[in-house]
């Protein structure tokens, strides 16, 4: 009898925020699924605002759980949409909403020695990096997996360089 097991599918994991630098990264992912004949995990984690320590020690957080999560679903829904159309990505695989801190949950997905981890990773200022640590960072360091790095769209860059009184205000 043998000990050989067939390999699990390939997996392209993808962080998903709905931020611009995330949609890059979510289209990054799928061409690297399709020319790898991999499946597509796109994941959104979320945290109760605080992280899960204020949200414990608050009566009101735990009833708010439930609205936070289909929050996030709807992030995750829009995110789709806004990069294939609609939820159908075309690809096998499976679209994640887990309840975590973003880079340990990624991490903990893309578990698999022959998955990919796709994140973006966009300029970042040096206040946002003091009080933000890298989810990008933090996958490079600690994923069993090779990790793709997505930099901004061109365009991302270019609307980064603006004043803020040039960007158009939501109506």
């Amino acid at each position: 009898m043998s000990d050989y097991r067939p390999p699990s599918a390939a997996r392209v994991v993808v962080g998903v925020s709905g931020s611009l630098g995330s949609l890059t990264a979510l289209g990054q992912a799928a061409r690297e699924a399709r020319c790898r004949g991999a499946e597509l995990w796109p994941v959104l984690t979320w945290e109760p605002p605080g992280g899960d320590l204020a949200a414990r020690r608050s009566p009101v957080a735990a009833g708010m759980v439930e609205e936070w999560e289909r929050l996030a679903s709807e992030r995750l829904v829009g995110a789709l949409r806004e990069v294939f159309g609609g939820t159908d990505t075309g690809i096998s695989g499976q679209a994640l909403v887990a309840r975590g801190v973003p880079g340990p949950t990624l991490v903990r997905f893309a578990d698999r020695e022959n998955d990919i981890l796709v994140v973006g990773a966009g300029r970042r200022s040096r206040l946002h990096r003091a009080l933000s640590p890298s989810v990008s960072r933090y996958c490079l360091a600690h994923a069993p997996c090779p990790v793709l790095a997505v930099p901004p769209s061109p365009l991302q860059t270019a609307l980064a360089g603006l004043p803020s009184r040039h960007l158009p205000r939501p109506s």
